[in-house]
């Protein structure tokens, strides 16, 4: 499912630092590898922090008054945020922790299409408990963030592939025409028959019209999310399954990719996605847990 372009989503973690200012925007978002300086600026937990000295790995907020970071004040929203993540609609995440896990991404991709997706698959980060329910939603985030290179990108990077997603020994065809069944969407959705069976789960005609994917944010997010709760992959489970039931990130990368990452295959790639994972579970105050890679 993979798109030939895709982009760590490390490298849009760790945005080099601003230096401070009175303005509420966030920051480039904390990441524990960056090293930061006297005066520059990042921000984490909804709010921005300033270096007061040389840092690296130490989380802002978390070391008392003598710390390194001094606090700035909310960002982003103006509101100081919830300390239990969430929304109304009671997904983990809120509109603010979305952009800073993705603050570089496309206009197309928005918080309130990822939320109206929802509904489609309401066990999604619904499952379990709290733990649970906030690494679920960091480990779909995480690979998301790999696949479109931090969600800057809605279609595959590489056209020369397109022709090839069509599968035309299928009773159906390709309606659409020969190469309309490119990677698109946050898990890069492709071939005639994954749009076919994506679309007959959620009541759109998307192998006749697979551009609807690259058109409507909620229709993209719910295809991405009926790959994550529906279907194995090259692996052996959902990665919904692998969260719920304890089965760990690693399973969840071994759904979407398999050899091509696991068991050796691209250990660039899998740290890309651990390190992702890493971020985004930090953000949301849970721990990883276990069987991270694959």
């Amino acid at each position: 499912m993979a798109s030939a372009a895709a982009v760590t989503a490390a490298l849009a973690l760790a945005l080099p630092a601003t230096p401070a200012a009175a303005a509420t925007a966030c920051a480039g978002p904390w990441a524990s590898a960056a090293v930061y300086t006297n005066g520059m600026t990042t921000s984490y937990g909804g709010h921005n922090w300033q270096a007061k000295w040389w840092t690296q790995g130490e989380t802002p907020g978390t070391t008392g008054q003598w710390g390194v970071w001094a606090d700035q004040g909310v960002c982003g929203g103006g509101q100081d945020p919830d300390p239990d993540p969430g929304t109304p609609s009671g997904f983990v995440v809120s509109e603010a922790q979305f952009r800073q896990m993705f603050p570089n991404r496309n206009p197309f991709y928005t918080y309130n299409g990822l939320v109206a997706a929802l509904s489609a698959y309401p066990a999604f980060a619904h499952t379990g408990d709290d733990t649970t329910k906030r690494r679920e939603a960091a480990a779909f985030l995480a690979n998301v963030a790999h696949e479109t290179g931090g969600l800057v990108y809605i279609v595959e990077q590489n056209t020369a592939n397109y022709p090839h997603y069509c599968d035309a020994s299928q009773p159906y065809g390709c309606p659409a025409g020969q190469a309309a069944y490119y990677g698109r969407g946050p898990i890069q959705l492709s071939w005639n028959f994954n749009y076919k069976a994506a679309g007959d789960a959620l009541g759109i005609n998307l192998l006749a019209n697979p551009y609807l994917v690259e058109q409507d944010p909620a229709v993209a997010m719910k295809t991405a999310l009926w790959y994550w709760n529906t279907q194995n992959g090259p692996g052996t489970m959902t990665a919904h399954a692998a969260m719920v039931n304890g089965a760990g990130f690693g399973e969840t990368i071994r759904s979407i990719n398999g050899s091509l990452e696991c068991n050796g295959g691209n250990p660039a790639q899998v740290q890309s996605r651990v390190d992702s994972y890493r971020a985004f579970t930090q953000l949301l105050g849970v721990t990883p847990g276990d069987r991270l890679t694959c």
